[in-house]
């Protein structure tokens, strides 16, 4: 392929011990209450649940029936009622009706209440305030930490980002402290920690505190380094086709080829995606075309075979080469709905003005662009996207701009999203510059000898010039945008803007990258003050107790995502190690894209 893997880079630990220790707490938790019993699942936890535990390790230990919590009036006839739920208070509200209804009509079950990753004294006290606290037993299923692939782990809390960020609930900082301090448990101890954010700081210290209660115990570390960072910068970020959820796609019938839907593991054991999951999208359908034909040439080799060759070919090869070939079909067809999207037109000029966004260019060209995609109604996230693309990249929409963008949204899908505004400006994604800011003396003067409409020109134009964008400032120190005038070979990519087709490296990906280089945050100072600062480096264990850390261990490199990581930005990481000889395990919160971002912040969808 493009990139191939230095010979040198070092194994990455076994992360499916994450699986086995969560599956046996959750058995455990299962047996506390013998014989037969009925599970009422939380719908976002079916998914990761099923990545754990399918339904026949379940009824092994005598769960009878499955049901999702729906909020309503339950038909269960069972005698022990298990409730597998995040600890929310409408869920644990529904519960305590559960069993209010249960003691209406006197009729006698037992309750327990599993809460995962945690349960929050919020939740029992409404049990207590519902009357119920002594009709049901609660636990915790520490289901911590999801892995999708060898290199990527997810704590599967999507609500993470808007909690945290939004309505400043820190609730979670304490969960993520403790996924860190289970990878340390296992993988540890970590030799160096570097973080930027103030959640990142909240992280790191809740983790340090539960290292300093905990035993510490002399062992030989698997990951050497690790990066904590905030998602708080909105990176413009391309959405996907088809929704990715707790690493599985559902393909829809143009895809399938048939009248159903199908569901696809995407991980490293799926040998197609494997090996184009990474690569730029140019380069996919040549790729896919090879790997046909090396199929073709895998299923010709049994011409002219003997009995006992066909029999060997039969029982080693060919399931694998069946299961190869359909996985091969799906792609193609995946890849072909892909391309059907990326050719039309309105797509083409789409990718354009974001192009010209992050370069600065054309901005006026821009803002028509996105007024006439509002106004179309192409697409209610879509145009959020662009304003606050526009908003990031220029430091704030200019006050007519704001005023008159906003409007057109609003009449367009609904005045609802007042609300969706303050979210976005409390988030500093679509702010307006505030009066006075960005006009200058020169500016006011040439505007008592000109005319309104021609001042208005030139407050536009002064304007565009006084304000420092902190987007621009970060791209020229880090060089995040590449210069254009040379051609992008996206067949041999040299760094890690080949994600975007050459036009934009990830922040938070060329943030690593620097610290790496310079072993801290040494030289960055201007860069971490244009994002708000928090950055901290510090020395993991306490050197004596610990044995020596191996050179492989150094070039494992863990880096945890609060808030949320995007596919791009895991691809960008890869190409990085590739480039440097490290391997980087990924954790975030949620996988997460500019979508799934914003629509966490649409009011009326709440």
């Amino acid at each position: 392929m493009a990139h191939g893997a230095r010979r040198d880079s070092p194994e990455l630990p076994d992360l499916s011990l994450l699986k086995r220790l969560v599956r046996d707490q959750l058995i455990y938790l299962l047996e506390q209450l013998p014989g037969k019993k009925d599970l009422f699942i939380d719908s976002d936890l079916m998914s990761p649940l099923d990545r754990i535990a399918n339904v026949s390790t379940l009824k092994q230990h005598e769960v009878d029936k499955l049901y999702k919590v729906e909020h309503k009036p339950i038909v269960s006839i069972s005698d022990q009622l298990y409730f597998l739920v995040r600890p929310r208070i409408q869920t644990v509200k529904w519960i305590c009706d559960v069993v209010n209804a249960d003691k209406a009509v006197g009729k006698y079950r037992r309750y327990k209440i599993i809460f995962t990753p945690q349960k929050f004294y919020a939740c029992e006290a409404v049990l207590e305030e519902q009357g119920v606290f002594g009709d049901v037993t609660t636990d915790e299923w520490a289901f911590y930490l999801l892995p999708l692939d060898e290199d990527v782990i997810s704590l599967e809390l999507p609500e993470f980002f808007r909690d945290n960020f939004l309505a400043g609930d820190q609730r979670w900082v304490r969960t993520a402290g403790s996924a860190l301090h289970l990878l340390h448990s296992l993988f540890g101890p970590f030799s160096k920690l570097y973080g930027i954010g103030r959640c990142s700081k909240m992280t790191y210290e809740s983790w340090r505190e539960q290292v300093e209660e905990g035993e510490q115990k002399a062992r030989r570390a698997e990951i050497g380094n690790v990066f904590l960072i905030d998602r708080v910068v909105y990176e413009g970020l391309l959405d996907d086709i088809f929704r990715i959820r707790c690493g599985c796609v559902e393909f829809g019938p143009d895809v399938t080829s048939s009248d159903k839907s199908l569901k696809v593991m995407l991980n490293s054991q799926d040998k197609v995606f494997n090996e184009i999951r990474n690569e730029h999208f140019s380069n996919v359908f040549g790729f896919l075309s090879q790997k046909a034909r090396s199929l073709q040439t895998a299923y010709d080799k049994r011409r002219g075979m003997d009995i006992q060759q066909m029999k060997t070919f039969v029982s080693e090869e060919l399931k694998g080469l069946k299961q190869e070939h359909r996985l091969l079909s799906l792609h193609i067809s995946a890849s072909e709905s892909i391309m059907k999207k990326k050719t039309k037109q309105d797509f083409q000029e789409l990718l354009k003005t974001e192009h010209c966004l992050l370069e600065g260019f054309e901005i006026r060209e821009c803002i028509s662009f996105i007024e006439e995609h509002i106004n179309r109604q192409v697409s209610m996230i879509e145009s959020l996207r662009l304003l606050c693309l526009l908003s990031v990249t220029e430091n704030g929409l200019l006050p007519k701009d704001f005023r008159s963008l906003k409007a057109q949204y609003l009449q367009s899908y609904g005045v609802d999203h007042l609300l969706t505004f303050s979210n976005l400006r409390q988030l500093g994604l679509l702010v307006e510059q505030q009066p006075g800011e960005t006009l200058t003396v020169m500016e006011s003067k040439v505007g008592k000898l000109v005319n309104d409409r021609t001042a208005g020109k030139l407050t536009d134009a002064f304007s565009s010039l006084a304000k420092k964008s902190h987007f621009r400032a970060l791209s020229r120190k880090l060089n995040l945008v590449p210069k254009s005038d040379e051609e992008y070979d996206l067949r041999v990519p040299r760094d890690m803007a080949y994600i975007f087709s050459g036009a934009y490296i990830p922040l938070s990906c060329k943030l690593i990258e620097q610290v790496l280089e310079r072993d801290g945050w040494t030289g960055l100072e201007e860069v971490t003050r244009l994002i708000n600062g928090h950055e901290f480096a510090v020395t993991g264990g306490s050197g004596a107790d610990f044995k020596p850390k191996s050179d492989d261990a150094q070039r494992i490199i863990l880096v945890m995502f609060l808030g949320g990581c995007t596919f791009s930005e895991i691809s960008a990481l890869r190409f990085l190690g590739k480039e440097r000889g490290y391997r980087f395990i990924v954790v975030t919160t949620a996988i997460t894209n500019s979508s799934r971002l914003l629509e966490s912040l649409l009011e009326n969808h709440v």
